[in-house]
């Protein structure tokens, strides 16, 4: 596969899973100092790692969850709490990464990590309704 075609299946998957709003920011955002790293994470993260068959896209997006706590990175947990939702996982599932991050992480990790899904949640709900409440 040529760059183009890795660029081209990384923003299908990026689309996917982060949905056309956010990409299309990402990308009306996109300037002389960033876009060469818009290009990377497009190719490389989506079009190469997101794309591969090994994993689902509903594991990937736990597996992103869980890291997000482990490295103390609430504006991509933001981004993926959103996210996660695209791809068919529910808050169910979400509630139980956060749990197993107690553990693995800390529970200072993971108190931080409810307090922002709650806060995305009923940012959510009160912008969708029920269409993001699974």
């Amino acid at each position: 596969m040529d760059e183009r075609e890795r660029h081209k299946q990384g923003m299908s998957a990026r689309r996917a899973v982060l949905g056309d709003a956010h990409v299309d920011r990402a990308e009306k955002s996109r300037n002389a100092f960033n876009s060469d790293f818009q290009d990377l994470i497009t190719r490389y993260a989506w079009g190469e790692i997101w794309s591969r068959p090994g994993l689902p896209r509903e594991t990937r997006s736990l597996l992103t969850l869980a890291l997000m706590v482990a490295l103390n990175r609430p504006d991509e947990l933001r981004m993926h709490l959103r996210a996660v939702l695209n791809v068919g996982v529910t808050r169910d599932q979400i509630r139980e990464v956060l749990l197993h991050t107690a553990i693995y992480c800390g529970v200072p990790a993971a108190n931080s990590a409810f307090h922002l899904a709650e806060e995305v949640f009923a940012e959510m709900d009160a912008a969708g309704g029920k269409k993001h409440r699974k």
